[in-house]
């Protein structure tokens, strides 16, 4: 079946989940126009790039990285928050890629990711009720009716904070501060600190060795930027669909339509319907865009849902995030992946561990570390026995020292939650249980890495 014309704005032509109720729409069109003529944030020969490094993780030569704040607050918007997410992505990296003798594709849920789907519409206290609080982009947390009414000039204010989060993080990447030596003496004092310290130890010797004996045959890091520098992309969930569809444009040397908003956009487990609002737009920007793959999406729909977004099954198109729990992934992701590979069709299959495995406790909302490490173990080996390729992680993190998931190395407690609970939203892994994370998966992947190479796909 062909699918019907697509413009910028025929998704509002669709059913529609999610969506904020403005009370005053010709303020909202207002803002939209403003954006509208806005600077791009990002450009699409970045996005072409993304594109085509993603094309290299669906083909086993690389593996991706992604993570970042559940929600981004305008509260907590300073340079040391961006520059200490930035620092513990990094060191992942190096150990991803050191470990597994890898490259890794760094993609941030930063700069834009400020929308928040909900379970319910609403939120009642005490007998009052209210709407639920969506992310800075729409509402304020308090509890008041002022801050919980859908604000359109909030988009302006997230605009303004990814524009300024993307210059920063533009300077780390390609000023230096991404230099392997920095990396390198960054993990030389978080092993101090930390319990695991043996083990970081020893892959930071290592490191020393190879920087040595590379300064040796005349391999500087301050000479080559390949080792100065790095590519870093951000990525957030296309939920605001108005802000996205002021934020498109036409690529003046292509004639496709990119949203300029962030590299990477994702549909998330609640907005997949095949003929609603967000896949009509995602279908057409010619950006990576990623699909939240829960329980219940059946692999026919997975399967068609692939189709519409990426018709022409384009390497580095399609991202498939699964996001199933610990104790579910093994009864829905087998099924998954032989569809899409009987199909023949090109994915980046990577492993959310974190949505799955939320859970209350000392009334917090929590995700344990175990959960979280064994859904990333069950995801390859999951991967292993049907003969394809786990491509990466998808984390909520961040690079302060908080108390929002219980475990890792400090066996951090459910009483301990109280002590450095800060997220707005969703439980997020330390730095610490991060570079933990990175740890396991480095080794998963060495583990994948000495597989037989699988047989090339049959040509169609």
């Amino acid at each position: 079946m062909t699918a019907s014309p697509w413009t910028p704005e025929s998704w509002r032509t669709k059913p529609i989940q999610q969506a904020p109720v403005y009370p005053d729409l010709a303020a909202l069109a207002d803002v939209e126009r403003t954006l509208a003529g806005y600077p791009p944030l990002v450009f699409a020969g970045e996005a072409r790039k993304l594109k085509r490094t993603l094309a290299k993780v669906a083909a086993g030569e690389a593996f991706l990285l992604q993570g970042g704040d559940c929600a981004e607050s305008f509260a907590e918007h300073s340079a040391d928050n961006i520059r200490d997410f930035f620092r513990v992505f990094l060191q992942m990296a190096v150990v991803l890629t050191f470990a597994a003798a890898m490259p890794v594709v760094k993609v941030g849920r930063i700069a834009g990711q400020f929308a928040k789907p909900r379970t319910n519409p609403t939120e009642k206290i005490g007998g009052v009720e209210l709407p639920i609080y969506r992310g800075d982009i729409v509402n304020d947390t308090d509890f008041t009716e002022k801050a919980r009414t859908p604000d359109p000039a909030r988009q302006i204010e997230a605009y303004r904070q990814s524009a300024a989060t993307l210059n920063l993080l533009r300077a780390f990447a390609w000023g230096g501060y991404a230099n392997l030596e920095n990396a390198h003496r960054w993990m030389l004092g978080f092993v101090k600190d930390s319990p695991q310290s043996g083990r970081y130890q020893e892959l930071a010797d290592r490191i020393t060795q190879t920087l040595a004996f590379m300064r040796a045959i005349g391999l500087d890091p301050e000479e080559h930027q390949e080792l100065s520098r790095t590519d870093f992309y951000t990525s957030h969930e296309a939920l605001l669909l108005g802000f996205e569809q002021a934020m498109t444009r036409v690529d003046s040397t292509s004639g496709d339509y990119y949203a300029t908003s962030g590299h990477m956009l994702w549909i998330g487990d609640r907005t997949r319907q095949f003929d609603h609002a967000h896949v009509e737009y995602c279908r057409g920007v010619k950006n990576p865009i990623g699909l939240k793959c829960g329980p219940s999406l059946k692999p026919d729909d997975l399967l068609r849902l692939v189709d519409a977004l990426n018709p022409e099954n384009e390497p580095g198109r399609m991202t498939l995030i699964t996001r199933f729990g610990s104790e579910k992934i093994g009864d829905h992701l087998p099924a998954l992946i032989r569809t899409v590979e009987r199909e023949g069709r090109t994915v980046v299959w990577i492993c959310d561990p974190m949505h799955g495995n939320t859970i209350t406790a000392n009334n917090y909302k929590t995700r344990p570390f175990e959960r979280i490490m064994d859904e990333i173990r069950n995801f390859f080996l999951v991967h292993q026995a049907e003969g394809s390729y786990a491509g990466g992680v998808h984390l909520e993190m961040t690079g302060k020292n908080v108390t929002e998931c219980t475990g890792g190395a400090r066996a951090i407690s459910e009483v301990e939650l109280s002590d450095r609970y800060h997220t707005h939203c969703d439980p997020r892994l330390n730095a610490e249980q991060a570079i933990e994370v990175a740890f396991l998966v480095a080794e998963l992947l060495k583990d994948e890495r000495g597989r037989p190479a699988r047989p090339a796909k049959a040509a169609e």
